[in-house]
């Protein structure tokens, strides 16, 4: 019995004694479940002492400024102090109130980052501010990061490194005093600023951090602007690949500068100054794809040579242009081939045109499928408001004054005197409009025609050549419409079909409808609506004496509400039609004016309930 006690006794002496050996094999601390907390040295951020060569210290190289980082480690994220532990502040030490803790001598994995928001478990991404002009402001823009670093006990030290390049530049060869120095054209990813105020370091010395990006060659990405008014452009000569921790340093002479003809202005919106100005925002669209900048005229411009029109149907324009009421004359484009042309070639879906007077443009499309107008070739779901045009407009496949073809949107107090020559639709707004397009308060003064070439069924009409399913209000034409050549052609005074679409308030005066017996009507050519969507509504509109008895050419049970003025007197014709946009619920009202039917305030800003002047009948 004793002999079997002795033997156990013996066993468990041998087992703790195991134990032992595994436990300090193994490294655990003797302090207790926590351990000794970690305590970290921080390096990485002086160049002259630590940094590889190519790489670079963001402002001055050290730990200055920098308060705190976070310090993630088996799947906890700590908040450390940073001390500075040299007079320089080129190394710093890292402690926590709520430390990760050493225990045992196992290396461990850690990642640190700064800056740190409460609650983040990974580095955020990497957004610097738009104005680095304030120091404070250049410097917390720096993004450092220690990433998957093993540290050892006894030695855990962190490396940090930068997340953002830096672009210096030095400006040289000149005597003007300065307004700003911008750097543009930047990458907008992860909702970094397209364009930078740098700091002002001195000695024509600005310097700002940026994401890491590449640049391509040809974009503007310095812009100065000076007290004497000139802007000068730099574009990078090739392409360049900013990359995380390298500074690129850019050495300009004016001398060499160039006015572009545009400011770039502190929320990235252009302001064209000169001709040559809008040509080069035109470049910046379509060849580098900056298709949603904002866009404004600050004086009148007059075109010379071919326009190339801004945005295309692969890069559609989805940016603001705003004439400010500005007149650009002599826009021209006659470009073979060209399939939508116009000041706008391609507006896309949330684009918009304001405010915009063009003057004696000459645009032509030759393209069997192609697309004009004056303002827009074709607008998908843009918007255009208060816009102006004269001068001529011509194509084959969808022609109008303001716009060749309306997809969506709006149109809304527009107006062209220009002539329009087309042949499937020509309208003296809109060549057509289509998928719920609305246009509002809109007149045309000039002469539309098309002429069929026996291809396809023309539609030629005073406001719309087509209307799929779009709603005309409050809309008028004074200019004579004409319908010739071979095949099926609709003609109207406000349009030549109206199909599925809705016509309240609208009319025709004036100036002649010809077209083909049937087909042409002194409001519309011809009138559908389908049995299942509907449509084809027609409500208080009017001809006066344009040479047609019937509103309506051809009404495919459609809702005919037209109505002939033979005597010259429009006061009924406007009653009607206001108690008409009061029923719709309108904003728009028509008044007389010396007995003569007209809007009010074409060029104002369209607001509810106001009174939009047209023209007189």
């Amino acid at each position: 019995m004793k002999r079997t006690t002795i033997h156990i006794s013996a066993a468990l002496a041998l087992l703790l004694g195991l134990a032992a050996c595994t436990q300090d094999e193994a490294g655990f601390l003797p302090e207790g479940a926590e351990g000794t907390p970690i305590v970290f040295t921080a390096t990485g951020l002086n160049p002259a002492a630590t940094a590889t060569a190519g790489t670079r210290a963001p402002v001055d190289g050290d730990w200055e400024g920098v308060q705190s980082v976070a310090v993630l480690m088996d799947g906890t994220v700590k908040a450390y102090d940073v001390t500075p532990t040299t007079a320089d502040n080129t190394s710093a030490t890292l402690t926590s109130t709520d430390p990760h803790y050493w225990t045992n001598h196992t290396d461990r994995l850690v990642t640190a980052w700064w800056p740190y928001t409460a609650g983040e478990t990974t580095p955020p991404a990497v957004k610097v501010a738009a104005d680095q002009s304030a120091r404070k402001d250049f410097e917390g823009s720096d993004f450092i990061v220690a990433e998957e670093q093993t540290v050892s006990y006894g030695n855990p030290t962190l490396r940090f490194t930068h997340r953002t390049a830096r672009v210096t530049v030095v400006l040289t060869d000149y005597t003007e005093e300065q307004m700003f120095v911008r750097l543009t054209g930047l990458s907008t990813e992860n909702g970094n600023p397209a364009v930078i105020a740098p700091h002002d370091k001195g000695g024509d010395t600005y310097t700002a951090l940026v994401a890491p990006q590449t640049v391509a060659a040809g974009t503007a990405f310095i812009t100065c602007k000076f007290t004497n008014g000139k802007v000068f452009v730099y574009r990078m000569q090739g392409a360049a690949d900013w990359q995380a921790g390298e500074e690129y340093t850019y050495t300009v002479s004016l001398a060499a500068a160039e006015d572009p003809g545009y400011t770039i202005e502190g929320d990235g919106s252009y302001t064209v100054t000169t001709a040559d100005g809008l040509k080069n925002v035109a470049k910046l669209v379509n060849e580098e794809g900056k298709t949603d900048i904002n866009i404004t005229l600050d004086t009148d411009l007059t075109l010379t040579g071919e326009w190339t029109p801004i945005g295309t149907e692969s890069q559609p324009y989805t940016g603001t242009f705003n004439g400010k009421d500005k007149t650009i004359t002599g826009l021209t484009v006659n470009q073979e081939g060209t399939n939508y042309v116009g000041l706008i070639g391609y507006l896309g879906s949330g684009g918009k045109v304001q405010n915009v007077v063009l003057e004696g443009v000459q645009i032509t499309s030759d393209n069997s499928s192609g697309y004009a107008g004056g303002v827009a070739g074709n607008s998908f779901g843009g918007t255009i408001e208060n816009c102006s045009v004269s001068g001529s407009v011509s194509g084959s496949f969808s022609v109008g004054g303001v716009v060749g073809s309306q997809w969506g949107g709006s149109i809304t107090g527009c107006n062209s005197s220009a002539t329009v020559k087309g042949v499937i639709f020509a309208g003296g707004i809109a060549g057509e409009t289509n998928s719920g397009a609305s246009l509002t308060g809109c007149y045309a003064t000039g002469d539309v025609t098309v002429e069929n070439d026996g291809t396809n069924n023309s539609n030629a009409g005073g406001v719309v050549g087509y209307n799929g399913g779009g709603t005309l209000t409050a809309c008028y034409a004074t200019g004579s419409v004409t319908g010739s050549g071979s095949g099926t052609i609709y003609v109207g005074g406000v349009t030549g079909s109206n199909i599925l679409g809705t016509l309240t308030a609208c009319y025709h005066a004036k100036r002649n409808i010809n077209g083909p017996n049937g087909t042409t009507g002194g409001v519309v050519g011809r009138n559908f609506k389908d049995s299942m969507i509907g449509g084809g509504i027609i409500t208080a509109c009017y001809w006066g004496d344009n040479g047609q008895t019937q509103g309506i050419g051809e009404d495919q049970v459609g809702t005919g509400g037209t109505t002939q003025v033979t005597d010259g007197n429009w006061s009924g014709a406007k009653d009607a039609m206001n108690a008409a946009l009061k029923n719709a619920g309108s904003a728009w009202v028509l008044y007389n004016r010396r007995g003569l039917l007209t809007h009010t305030g074409t060029r104002a800003t369209i607001k509810a309930g106001s009174k939009v002047r047209l023209t007189e009948i």
